[in-house]
């Protein structure tokens, strides 16, 4: 979008994590959202009372509420507003209930993909439904006044008689179906619609032609027609009996949603291909952290996109010694995320025969620069761990540098880089450190640079100061009694509440092992 947009969403929501995760996905979507989370049909009449809202977006089960008995309460109060179910797996015939109830969407939660366009759908047609409703009320008070109205209107509108005969056609209908306004003039409806019948303009007006009330709204229909050149587009129109005081007419305002339904297609195929490739990428991922004695370990990555460039890995090496890796392809998306995989792939296959850091990247190096050419490169940090005595090597291929917090909070060390990134041919490739040694109560922390360069998102913040090492070092010391994983989700909420309300703009990637 150009410019943003505002929109007032009213979120029925339990879960303030998860009425978060909904908000940003708008705003990355170009939305400037001011919203309101309420839990309760007390909460939910106060806030609708209390104002104007856009958009209501709603969990299906909270534990005193629901969105049946907040269906009701929309209805009662008289209230227009798209109303979109967000949940998790509810089922088809409860979805089916809903949407008959009178929800406008069903959207599985976890996918910020969907939510966009069905809130940009619902908000369109909320906006017909008002312009229909205008138009109708004016239209009962004189046909004339509004030829002004009908000759600005971006959609195609069409006024007809009972006998489906055209008597007028606004300017965008003449760009729609490639007619001028003369040849509208007393023009069946079907001729310009495909032979057998099912044309969109026919269906809407017979659906306007059992209203009861000319003030009636009909569902929006859509259906195909045809243009002067003989090509077949798609139409959504919506309909409305008009009654003037000699006769009985009806409207239709017709959109070509031709474009708009071929990018849909494309879209989702695109998200069925992304949505394939996060599920193989998530089966990569460790499903377990190792059991080492002595040593709590754990990893967590979250991908700022469907799939992500980040990785982190436990390889088993020789002589009992452990390789944690952490590692960041540029970009992210379906290329990086098939990188990753290649590289991950390369260290693991490596050191299985190799315990020296920076050997192992090099080999990697070798094989990624080749089939890269210098489009996309990796950071990448490899440590190993000796188990035994708590022995740290580690080799940093243009990696942010891993921090070592001792038992009393202070930074002990900084795993720092010692080369380049790997897929450039000919740079010198990193080498291994000197050993840096765990004692008991030391915390080592491995982690992408996209939760250090996390950046605010509250209004008046400045935007170039950084998450940054020292306040992941505060965290670690203000929680440091917790379990690693518990240290990585500590990691993780902080950086999202520091960028909030805006969402996350990288990868977010942690490796943690405590000494016990």
């Amino acid at each position: 979008m150009s410019s943003r947009v505002q929109l007032r969403a009213l979120i029925l929501e339990d879960s303030e994590f998860d009425a978060r995760v909904m908000v940003q996905a708008l705003r990355a979507g170009g939305y400037e959202v001011q919203s309101r989370r309420v839990e309760t049909g007390e909460a939910m009449e106060s806030a609708l009372r209390s104002q104007a809202w856009d958009i209501v977006l709603a969990d299906y089960n909270m534990p005193a509420f629901n969105a049946t008995q907040a269906l009701r309460i929309l209805q009662q109060e008289g209230h227009d507003i798209p109303f979109i179910i967000v949940s998790g797996g509810i089922g088809e015939d409860v979805a089916v209930a809903a949407m008959k109830a009178g929800a406008h969407d069903y959207v599985m939660k976890g996918s910020p993909a969907r939510l966009l366009p069905a809130v940009d759908r619902e908000l369109r047609e909320a906006e017909m439904r008002r312009k229909r409703r205008e138009a109708e009320s004016l239209l009962r008070e004189s046909e004339l006044r509004y030829r002004s109205l009908w000759e600005t209107s971006p959609d195609a509108v069409l006024i007809c008689d009972e006998a489906g005969l055209i008597g007028f056609a606004n300017p965008a209908a003449e760009t729609v179906f490639g007619l001028s306004a003369p040849e509208f003039s007393g023009r069946p409806i079907a001729s310009i619609e495909p032979a057998g019948g099912g044309g969109g303009l026919s269906l809407a007006l017979a659906e306007a032609a059992q209203m009861e009330g000319a003030a009636a709204p009909r569902p929006l229909v859509e259906g195909p027609a045809l243009r002067t050149d003989g090509r077949e587009i798609l139409l959504e129109v919506a309909s409305s009996r008009l009654d003037l005081p000699d006769r009985r007419g009806f409207v239709l305002f017709a959109r070509d949603i031709t474009e708009k339904r071929r990018n849909e297609i494309e879209l989702r195929a695109t998200e069925e291909q992304m949505r394939a490739a996060r599920e193989i990428q998530q089966r990569l991922f460790p499903k377990h952290s190792p059991t080492v004695p002595g040593y709590d370990i754990a990893g967590m990555s979250v991908p700022a996109d469907a799939t992500g460039g980040d990785y982190y890995d436990f390889l088993p090496m020789m002589d009992g010694m452990i390789g944690l890796v952490v590692a960041d392809v540029s970009g992210h998306g379906l290329g990086p995320s098939l990188l990753m995989m290649e590289t991950r792939a390369l260290l693991r296959v490596v050191a299985r025969n190799r315990v020296d850091p920076g050997e192992i990247l090099a080999r990697a190096n070798r094989v990624i620069a080749e089939d890269t050419e210098g489009q996309n490169y990796v950071t990448a940090l490899l440590v190993r761990l000796n188990p035994l005595n708590g022995e740290l090597v580690h080799a940093s291929a243009g990696h942010p540098a891993a921090l070592v917090v001792n038992q009393d909070g202070e930074i002990k060390a900084q795993l720092k880089r010692t080369g380049g990134p790997l897929g450039f041919a000919g740079r010198p490739a990193a080498v291994s450190s000197a050993p840096v040694r765990l004692e008991p109560g030391d915390v080592l922390v491995l982690y992408t640079d996209g939760i250090k360069e996390a950046r605010p998102g509250a209004p008046g913040a400045d935007p170039d100061e950084e998450f940054g090492a020292s306040r992941m070092v505060d965290i670690v010391r203000a929680h440091r009694g917790k379990s690693s994983r518990e240290l990585i989700r500590e990691l993780c909420d902080a950086a999202v509440a520091y960028s909030a309300p805006a969402p996350l703009e990288d990868d977010l990637t942690l490796l943690v092992v405590k000494a016990l």
